[in-house]
C-alpha cells in the first residue's frame, strides 16, 4: 500500500465515521426535541444532544473541507457535501451516494466472495 493510498484510506474512514455520526447526532437531537416539545418531558435530551450535534456538525464541515482535495472533488460535489449537513440524515445519504460514484476513494465491487476496490472516477 502506497503512502497516498494510505492517506486516502484514512480520509475515507474519517469521512465515513463523521458523516454517520452527524446523522446519528441528528437522530438524538430530534428525539430530544420530541420529548421536549411533544411530550413536554423537559429539556434534558436537547441539552445533551444539542451540543453533541453542534460539535459533530462543525467536524463534518471541517472534514469535508479537508478531504476536498484528497478525493479530488469538484466545487459542485463539495457544495453538495456541505449542503447535506443541513437536513437530518442527509450526510449519511451523501456518503452512500459519493461511495457508489467513487468520490470517496475507489468504489467497492464484488468479485465472487471478495470485495475489491476499483480506481476512483473523479468525474461528476
Amino acid at each position: 500500500m502506497s503512502p497516498s493510498s494510505l492517506t486516502t484510506a484514512r480520509a475515507r474512514t474519517v469521512f465515513r465515521v463523521v458523516a454517520f455520526a452527524e446523522a446519528l447526532s441528528w437522530l438524538g437531537l430530534l428525539i430530544g426535541m420530541f420529548f421536549k416539545y411533544v411530550t413536554d418531558s423537559g429539556e434534558l435530551g436537547v441539552q445533551i444532544f444539542g451540543p453533541i450535534h453542534g460539535v459533530i456538525f462543525v467536524a463534518y464541515v471541517l472534514v469535508c473541507l479537508g478531504v476536498f482535495r484528497t478525493f479530488g472533488w469538484s466545487a459542485k460535489v463539495l457544495l453538495i457535501a456541505l449542503a447535506s449537513s443541513i437536513p437530518p440524515f442527509a450526510t449519511a445519504i451523501f456518503e452512500m451516494w459519493a461511495d457508489r460514484r467513487g468520490l470517496v476513494g475507489a468504489p467497492a465491487t464484488r468479485d465472487g466472495d471478495r470485495i475489491q476496490r476499483e480506481p476512483a472516477s473523479l468525474a461528476d
